[in-house]
């Protein structure tokens, strides 16, 4: 299924949060994949193959930055961006951030523009 748009994957254990990301995604003509599982992304990850993830930190199964890394040890899905989702930024975050170089940050609440902001200039990058 390519329609040449640029495909998303977005990560976020409150339905509410990922209905908006996707509604605001889907609407600057974003392909969206979302879950709130965050057991669910590796295999999502390596079945749709996102041009980036959008991945909230704090998740009821599973913590975001074990998904991180249990991505960036998986050759087919290492090379994906993250952008992180969170309103606590802890250590173990910062550090993955600092030493992937492919991973970023942006805080909840987060605007529309602030999200499409930084979306672009990650897919651009």
């Amino acid at each position: 299924m390519s329609n040449g748009l640029k495909k998303i994957l977005v990560v976020d254990d409150e339905k509410q949060v990922l209905e908006y990301l996707s509604h605001i995604l889907k609407r600057a003509n974003y392909e969206v994949i979302a879950t709130t599982k965050g057991k669910e992304v590796i295999d999502l990850a390596s079945k749709s193959k996102p041009d980036l993830i959008i991945l909230d930190i704090v998740l009821t199964d599973m913590d975001g930055s074990d998904v991180a890394s249990s991505l960036s040890s998986d050759p087919f899905t290492a090379k994906i961006p993250i952008l992180f989702l969170t309103g606590i930024l802890k250590k173990k975050e910062e550090s993955f951030v600092e030493k992937t170089g492919k991973s970023y940050v942006i805080a909840k609440p987060v605007t529309a523009p602030e999200l499409l902001k930084m979306v672009n200039k990650i897919l651009a990058g």
